[in-house]
């Protein structure tokens, strides 16, 4: 009898120890497990998935393991992400419009690694819902400490990284060449270590824009496409803010016949007091719910900085009338070439960003 008891318990042991190495083989990350951190205004609808809207947003996990796969979801199967391991690009993911297991990475070296994917398209090519990480042979390790700076940003297709990398000439931003993570906004925040956040929208401006929203309709959104869906600037505090919009503007207030133009100004061009108004009560908006934060005025590099544009004196009226010491301006010189800003013109926007900040801020 006494044999048969241990016989029976060895066997109960080697249950759990089978268990416990399955465990150990293969294991989910819950979208909202604490070993995960976002960047980003990320929707949280439920403990079971998580809502990922706009360019630069991105969701990150520290682990061990041989291979580490995502389930994911995409509303229109236009969207894409990088896939980083250990802070170095893998591939680029295209999300199904139905719900899949990617595999990210595999075959991985034993020890620490770190995995991200990052959404380097805009919010109007597709919203992805994120299920989760999922592990093989490893386990989480505890997030990173948080970041002690934070910058966020207000733009249009430049900040948004529009046909960064198309040298076709046809300056598209179809498939991948549109990449928000070599804008010089997310540049700049990776420079400094930022915790980062991108709100932007190609075509978008603060008066007018090609599409019926405009800047002021959208900057307080969670899910950009919800006007009820709205966002709790409580969440963070930015230490920056730089708002580079305008570009738009520009254009299409010298469109009388645009459908757009007509909708906002009728069949009067809107006047410079108007213009700078509005600029100024864009900021505001931002000071409102920032009331700490250094705000940077930029426009550039396409043609608004152009020699002989009266831009960035609407700009320069607008934030020397708001009488607010932290609040700067900065105008990237015009870049001289066609379309969209590649990668090295982005490059370059970020070099006289971190300068400048460097020196207000003393960073």
């Amino acid at each position: 009898m006494r044999t048969s008891a241990i016989t029976r318990f060895s066997s109960f042991l080697l249950v759990l120890l089978l268990a416990g190495c399955a465990t150990q083989k293969n294991s989910s990350v819950a979208p909202q497990d604490n070993h995960l951190s976002y960047m980003g205004r990320v929707g949280k609808p439920s403990p079971d998935e998580t809502a990922l809207y706009w360019s630069g947003t991105s969701v990150k996990m520290n682990f061990e393991g041989d291979a580490v796969k995502a389930r994911l979801q995409d509303n229109t199967g236009k969207s894409y992400y990088n896939v980083l391991l250990d802070g170095q690009q893998l591939s680029i993911l295209q999300p199904d419009t139905s719900a899949r297991l990617y595999t990210l990475a595999e075959g991985l070296k034993s020890g620490p690694h770190t995995i991200e994917l990052f959404k380097r398209t805009e919010w109007d090519k597709g919203t992805t819902t994120f299920y989760g990480f999922e592990l093989e042979g490893g386990k989480t390790l505890p997030v990173s400490a948080p970041k002690t700076r934070t910058i966020e940003f207000y733009g249009n297709s430049i900040t948004a990284g529009y046909a960064a990398e198309d040298y076709s000439g046809k300056d598209s931003p179809e498939g991948t060449n549109t990449n928000n993570y070599v804008s010089y906004a997310a540049l700049t925040a990776r420079h400094f270590d930022a915790d980062y956040t991108c709100i932007c929208k190609s075509g978008i401006g603060i008066t007018v824009s090609w599409e019926a929203n405009i800047m002021p309709d959208i900057y307080d959104r969670l899910n950009p496409s919800d006007p009820a869906s709205k966002w709790d600037f409580s969440q963070k505090q930015p230490d920056v803010v730089l708002v580079n919009l305008f570009q738009n503007d520009s254009w299409i207030v010298n469109l009388p016949n645009n459908e757009q133009f007509k909708r906002r100004f009728g069949t009067t061009k809107p006047t410079e007091e108007f213009l700078i108004n509005a600029y100024q009560n864009f900021v505001r908006s931002i000071r409102s719910k920032y009331p700490n934060a250094h705000i940077i005025a930029m426009l550039g590099n396409m043609d608004i900085t152009r020699a002989g544009s009266p831009w960035p004196g609407y700009v320069e009226k607008a934030v020397t009338g708001l009488q607010d010491p932290k609040i700067h301006t900065l105008f990237a010189p015009y870049k001289n070439t066609p379309g969209h800003p590649r990668v090295e013109e982005q490059k370059a926007m970020a070099d006289l960003l971190i300068a400048f900040i460097q020196k207000k801020l003393n960073w």
